[in-house]
């Protein structure tokens, strides 16, 4: 596939996934209302913006709120990877309900007791690892949107708070359903998963597919797996989603980026760049630098 057809491809895939609003209100049995919409990640991609969330895998109410008005456009709250409770990330997003980064939740399982959780404490976007069959991406469909297009349960919490009284009725539109390609068996029914009605963004997992391959990412058989996720993505007319690393490849729109033990370190190194030796124990105690 030439650099033309990529880019005819991404443009064709986008249109096709700006065009799913102008059914909105359908989905609820409100044929030609128009739904309010405050998840400003799927209003940036509607608008054909690149999206970039930080990744936060401590319970610090503190640091979630740092990076919540850091000027990431969504948190990536680590569920899968971390220790995290779902009542320490009930916390955390209400520590910061109006900061402007929408939260996300890579949940640690597709199952409903997960997805129903993740989305009353206020998520907006339910990532979800390790898909490998077109079965569990459309369970992550069904338990995350409110009948008639799901069962999601329609419970106490603390979503209503957030994101307004119109919630039952506006749900559905702004939740946005992630999927991770992270294996060898993902990537071969891709364009089965990539179809599934619901399933908003595709995500290239370049080091799980690296790891259960074991190929090294300059692999030419590591960059055919990669090829063709990216290809089936916006062949379905999907958001491809992959590492902030991969921000200037074509076709990719959503990105997961770096966490806060990077970004403390990173800043602290910049912080001491350029400061002079008599002037670093007084920015190590706290003190501001002149």
């Amino acid at each position: 596939m030439n650099a033309k057809h990529v880019f005819l491809t991404t443009a064709l895939c986008v249109t096709a996934w700006l065009l799913s609003p102008l059914t909105a209100g359908a989905q609820n049995g409100d044929s030609g209302s128009k739904v309010r919409m405050y998840n400003t990640v799927k209003q940036k991609l509607l608008e054909g913006k690149q999206v970039v969330g930080g990744t936060v895998s401590t319970s610090d109410p503190n640091i979630y709120c740092a990076m919540a008005e850091s000027g990431f456009d969504f948190l990536w709250i680590e569920m899968q990877h971390s220790p995290l409770m779902y009542d320490d990330v009930a916390k955390m997003i209400w520590a910061c309900k109006d900061a402007p980064a929408i939260p996300f939740i890579r949940i640690p399982n597709a199952t409903e007791g997960d997805i129903q959780k993740a989305t009353d404490i206020g998520a907006l976007g339910i990532v979800v690892p390790m898909v490998h069959t077109v079965e569990e991406a459309q369970d992550a469909v069904k338990y995350a949107k409110f009948p008639p297009v799901g069962r999601r349960s329609q419970g106490g919490g603390q979503y209503g708070r957030l994101w307004g009284s119109d919630y039952r009725k506006t749900a559905n539109e702004n939740m946005m359903i992630v999927v991770m390609i992270e294996s060898p068996d993902g990537v071969a029914i891709v364009d089965k998963i990539a179809a599934v009605p619901g399933i908003d963004v595709v995500f290239a997992a370049s080091g799980d597919i690296g790891s259960f391959t074991g190929w090294e990412r300059t692999d030419p058989r590591y960059m055919k797996l990669i090829k063709r996720v990216r290809d089936e993505t916006l062949k379905a007319g999907k958001i491809l989603g992959g590492p902030f690393a991969w921000s200037d490849r074509q076709g990719y729109m959503f990105f997961q980026g770096p966490g806060e033990g990077s970004l403390i370190k990173s800043g602290a190194q910049m912080t001491l760049t350029g400061v002079s030796d008599d002037k670093k124990e007084d920015v190590a105690t706290g003190d501001e630098p002149l």
